[in-house]
């Protein structure tokens, strides 16, 4: 069962007993307020008529008529007070009953209080009102005098009254029922809408939002729901980047490792098919041996990079640019070499707070990506100066629209010479990365056909 109906149901049946038992309250004091008043009334009319009896028979019994004449005498009175009410009784006996009732017990003691006493008999399906009371004259004879008064009709009214309210009570339950049912419908709608929007995020769709405004608890949680529901599309989306960087990862570590076993590879073949003077042969191993560390470095400080791991394998340190310039040519020589392109390059930038193999790695990067664009016989110049660093080369050039582009992860401007010449699309993209971490930024600047200047301008993020 639904919860709306739950609570319907509980709060239908909750109200209905209280309307019940208010009602029976109602009814049962209200008739005992009513009889309470009819019996007062009664013994109020007894009082003043037994006052007035006996005023009447204490001037009658003083006037000395006799027992017939006094008979007579009270039946008159009787009957001009209303004979058809009223009993007489005489030392616990009747003398004067022209009512239909006969009276059981006359003798009764409680006949004889100076104050009325009543008393409700139900007699086939008759209800009667006795009440009874002494009279208090001047002599020494006891009388009583006895009110009897059919009040049947006030218990109708009672039995009337009763089934009115219970006509009453079922209308008014079955409009209250139907007025829950549709309020409480009313007020649980948000929840079917939290429910609805569950079920959409659970089936993927991550935008979905609960439309939920209301102002109480139902409203706050639909809040707290819509919060939860956007972190987790951010943690969603965090899961996504950050598959998306282990994607790059593992591009970059591909594109990078192409340097140093190029190099590898070039001074393994030479060794093996070129006899060489001894002290050429140590260089060739060292070379290998350099390359090999540069390797294992290099696998630490990409993952670092791409903010996989903590930075603590990145080493930043006071490095001479012209040094690593000089190492950087040393590098590229046999792969430029191989394709019949030439490096210049000049440094007049001193020493700077740089991680020698990151840094390293751009500058390769750059000369890398200039050679792809390069014919047999170009020439790369590697230039440093003061607080800018610049890649220059004649080739196929850029498009003005592509180069804001370049420097996304895996897009290539041309696709077909760049698979071609081994590229990835990840290049610029990591040189990018390599000169923010060094508080620098990349420029380029590009014409088709006339070549490519990439600057690496430090104090620029």
């Amino acid at each position: 069962m639904k919860l709306w109906k739950k609570l319907s149901l509980a709060a239908v049946t909750l109200l209905l007993l209280a309307m019940l038992t208010s009602g029976v309250a109602v009814i049962y004091y209200s008739v005992e307020y009513n009889q309470e008043k009819t019996i007062e009334n009664y013994e109020q009319q007894l009082k003043y008529t037994a006052y007035s009896m006996g005023k009447e028979l204490e001037a009658g019994l003083q006037a000395g008529y006799s027992e017939t004449t006094m008979n007579s005498y009270v039946d008159f009175l009787v009957k001009k007070f209303g004979a058809a009410n009223y009993i007489l009784l005489k030392d616990g006996r009747e003398i004067c009953n022209l009512t239909p009732y006969k009276l059981s017990y006359p003798e009764d003691e409680r006949w004889r209080e100076e104050e009325p006493y009543s008393i409700i008999q139900n007699s086939e399906k008759q209800y009667i009102l006795i009440t009874g009371q002494r009279i208090l004259v001047g002599v020494s004879e006891d009388y009583s005098l006895m009110l009897v008064q059919d009040i049947s009709g006030f218990y109708e009214d009672i039995r009337r009254q009763a089934l009115y309210s219970l006509m009453i009570y079922l209308c008014a339950s079955l409009a209250v029922v139907i007025l829950i049912f549709l309020i409480t419908r009313k007020l649980l709608s948000p929840l079917r809408e939290l429910e609805r929007a569950a079920s959409d995020i659970s089936n993927g769709n991550l935008k979905r939002r609960a439309d939920v405004h209301t102002r109480d608890e139902v409203g706050r949680v639909g809040k707290a729901f819509n919060i939860m529901a956007e972190q987790i599309e951010e943690q969603v989306r965090s899961l996504e980047q950050e598959s998306e960087r282990r994607r790059q990862l593992l591009g970059s570590l591909t594109h990078e490792l192409k340097t140093p076993m190029t190099s590898i590879i070039g001074y393994s073949d030479t060794l093996l098919n070129v006899n060489l003077k001894k002290e050429q042969q140590q260089r060739a191993l060292y070379h290998i041996k350099e390359q090999c560390a540069r390797l294992e470095r290099l696998g630490s400080k990409l993952m670092s990079l791409m903010d996989l791991y903590d930075n603590d394998s990145i080493c930043i340190e006071e490095v001479s640019m012209e040094e690593l310039f000089r190492q950087v040519a040393q590098l590229e020589e046999h792969s430029l070499m191989q394709k019949g392109i030439n490096l210049e390059y000049s440094c007049a930038m001193g020493k700077r707070q740089v991680d020698r193999d990151l840094f390293e790695s751009l500058l390769i990067n750059l000369i890398d990506n200039s050679a792809k664009a390069s014919r047999e016989g170009d020439t790369i110049y590697l230039i440093g100066e003061d607080d800018r660093i610049v890649v220059k080369d004649h080739g196929c050039g850029i498009p003005k629209e592509e180069i804001d582009r370049v420097t996304e992860a895996f897009y290539m401007v041309d696709k077909a010479r760049s698979r071609k010449a081994g590229g990835s699309g990840l290049g610029l993209a990591l040189c990018s990365q390599i000169a923010r971490l060094h508080g620098a930024r990349l420029v380029i600047e590009s014409e088709p056909l006339k070549g490519t200047n990439v600057w690496v301008i430090f104090g620029e993020s």
